[in-house]
């Protein structure tokens, strides 16, 4: 990183424009030191610089970082107007990324190359501290690291269908969820963020917040590193749908099979959404008159559209596979087999009831990569074909 950073090689240089502002600049001083980046980038481009790098190597007890993929974006976006973002690499060196996603949304807006510092630097403390088993290298700690990660981005890219990493870079696929009009038109224009949400005062009051936290003259918290449940369940932390209380209800509702503990593990599970789902924002409306009950449709002719979806066999268990083609049989909906169809002796349950076939009524088969026999295609309701040649 330091070879970049010092590049002056021909037509070959480079820049670094800080991503972190004075803490006495306080709310206010986002918006205008995302703008600050974003002339300063404009003005390495013009003098000819190759590599711009964004950095927050500079951050401390006096500085704040900004958030490196709202840095990135605002001067990915800033230079596309200029028209000079092909004339120039963007580089993001950053403490602030350390996992898959991290690095997924940095390349997905224009980052060429990210070095995540602190991560390394953190790998290598805990080599010292013989935290690591088996003792491992930093050489070899970081190329496992970093080995790791490609493949992890290789992963998000797969299922998106995107087969190259020059395909991801910059294209932008994702959808913003709690990010205001303000942010989303400065740092992520044409990202879709169809509900609204926070706006840049409050991202910044956010990041001071965690500032104060890591550098607060005080004892206590800034000496241990607190974990705010963001993976894992915390009391007080960060709301999960799978809380030990709604797990809890859910069991004793199945093993006791008693009306009043499912309506306890309803309720719960109506309360958790609420802090954890879109819909669990909404509140139904309910109409002046109740309409006559001749005039709804029955339940029995509702279920009969029902479909799973296509799900292979091996994507989940075989017994999973069944009970869910057996129980929309039983109700008259329908079921997929995914792609490869099923096994033969599910397709041998015609002579049984209705309510214990185990045969798919839909069929994605693959003949070409995956094979199928020639009575998966011949039965039941529709059986589409996917040919991938």
């Amino acid at each position: 990183m330091e070879a970049l950073k010092s590049i002056n090689l021909g037509d070959w240089k480079s820049a670094i424009v800080d991503m972190s502002y004075p803490a006495t600049k306080d709310v206010a001083g986002l918006v205008s030191e995302l703008d600050r980046m974003c002339q300063e980038a404009e003005a390495a481009a013009r003098n000819g610089a190759k590599i711009i790098i964004l950095s927050d190597r500079d951050a401390g007890k006096t500085r704040v970082p900004v958030s490196s993929l709202m840095a990135l974006g605002a001067v990915h976006h800033h230079l596309i107007r200029c028209f000079m973002r092909t004339q120039v690499a963007l580089i993001v060196e950053t403490g602030e990324a350390r996992e898959v996603h991290h690095f997924c949304c940095l390349l997905g807006y224009g980052a060429d190359a990210i070095c995540p510092y602190l991560v390394m630097e953190i790998l290598g403390k805990l080599r010292e501290q013989g935290l690591l088993d088996p003792p491992l290298t930093d050489g070899q700690i970081f190329d496992n690291m970093i080995s790791a990660c490609s493949r992890g981005i290789a992963k998000v890219m797969a299922k998106m269908g995107i087969s190259t990493l020059q395909s991801y870079k910059g294209a932008q696929i994702f959808e913003a969820v709690g990010l205001g009009v303000d942010v989303v038109e400065r740092c992520f224009d044409g990202t879709p963020s169809r509900i609204g949400g926070a706006n840049f005062a409050i991202l910044a009051e956010e990041a001071l917040q965690r500032h104060w936290q890591a550098f607060a003259d005080r004892e206590g918290d800034n000496r241990l590193v607190s974990n705010p449940g963001f993976y894992q369940w915390r009391d007080g932390g960060e709301k999960h749908i799978n809380d030990p209380i709604n797990i809890a209800n859910l069991q004793e509702a199945a093993r006791s099979k008693s009306e009043h503990a499912y309506a306890k593990f309803v309720e719960s599970a109506e309360n958790i959404s609420q802090h954890c789902t879109l819909r669990g924002q909404l509140e139904l409306r309910w109409a002046a008159q109740a309409i006559d009950i001749a005039e709804v449709e029955s339940a029995a002719s509702i279920v009969k559209r029902f479909a799973t979806g296509a799900m292979s066999l091996g994507s989940i268990s075989r017994e999973t596979h069944e009970t869910l083609a057996r129980a929309m049989n039983r109700i008259g909906a329908k079921s997929n087999s995914g792609e490869g169809g099923e096994e033969l002796r599910r397709l041998l349950d015609d002579e049984v009831p209705t309510e214990s076939i185990r045969s798919a009524a839909y069929r994605l088969t693959e003949p070409v990569k995956l094979g199928c026999h020639s009575q998966c295609c011949a039965e039941r309701d529709q059986c589409p074909l996917s040919l991938d040649l």
